[in-house]
């Protein structure tokens, strides 16, 4: 991490778990353990569970996010949840393009990139998933992909909006596998997404953007992943399902 440089933030992706009272009861006890937290602290909930998150987090340091929005301000999507929908709720950030929406529902890059323009639209701030397979990688195309995907994702993102993305590079190899990247293999990919925020909108820009590393980062191996320079937080699956083990890798960033 460089906080001289950028914000540093720990975002919580809870995929499908928790119901409402339970997501209550969850940011209840996280509440008191990551109060004095000296980063950025983000909770992206299912979108039933938005209104009772929200309620708990009242008063502190949480903010809350949504796990997905659609393109289009309204119509016939059954199914789906809008930007404008997700602001009126008390949403400020929200998960883009993560490997499992690609993986399992059809997310491309051009919808990525639909989606993070209307968050951005929206006033909210988007937290855009990249990163590679393990047959993309041992093909030596991680840099190739990392770059093309972010690239793709920001597609007339103008400079002003960027400030409000979040770019998190997640290997897919990684995630909900209990495999880790190494501190190394994190901070080079997280490097190369930096690298192509910097052809498109300068070193300046690029130097500023948080870029998260969100691979089966735990309580266990966070502070050695937040220590590399590229390394500017966590997109925490498994982890932020467990208040302890949660806010450990919040005091991690927090150093």
């Amino acid at each position: 991490m460089n906080k001289a440089k950028r914000a540093a933030v720990i975002a919580g992706n809870w995929k499908m778990n928790k119901t409402p009272s339970e997501a209550k009861a969850l940011i209840e006890e996280m509440k008191p353990l990551v109060k004095d937290a000296g980063c950025d602290v983000v909770l992206c909930v299912p979108f039933i569970d938005i209104p009772a998150a929200v309620e708990a987090a009242k008063g502190s340091n949480i903010k809350i996010g949504a796990e997905n929005v659609h393109f289009k301000a309204s119509g016939a999507y059954t199914g789906e949840v809008s930007a404008d929908m997700l602001t009126e709720a008390g949403v400020e950030y929200v998960v883009i393009g993560h490997s499992e929406r690609r993986t399992y529902f059809g997310e491309t890059d051009q919808t990525v990139n639909l989606r993070t323009l209307a968050a951005l639209n929206a006033g909210l701030k988007a937290i855009v998933c990249v990163g590679e397979t393990l047959e993309q990688r041992e093909l030596g195309y991680t840099e190739t992909l990392l770059k093309f995907q972010t690239k793709m994702a920001l597609t007339n993102v103008t400079a002003e909006q960027l400030k409000n993305v979040i770019i998190a590079y997640e290997p897919v190899w990684a995630i909900g596998t209990g495999v880790t990247a190494t501190a190394e293999q994190a901070d080079e990919g997280n490097g190369f997404v930096r690298a192509a925020v910097a052809e498109v909108y300068g070193e300046d820009a690029a130097q500023a953007l948080t870029v998260q590393y969100g691979g089966s980062m735990n309580a266990g191996n966070a502070e050695e992943l937040l220590a590399k320079e590229n390394v500017d937080g966590g997109l925490i699956g498994g982890a932020s399902l467990k208040a302890k083990d949660f806010a450990a890798i919040v005091a991690a960033a927090s150093k």
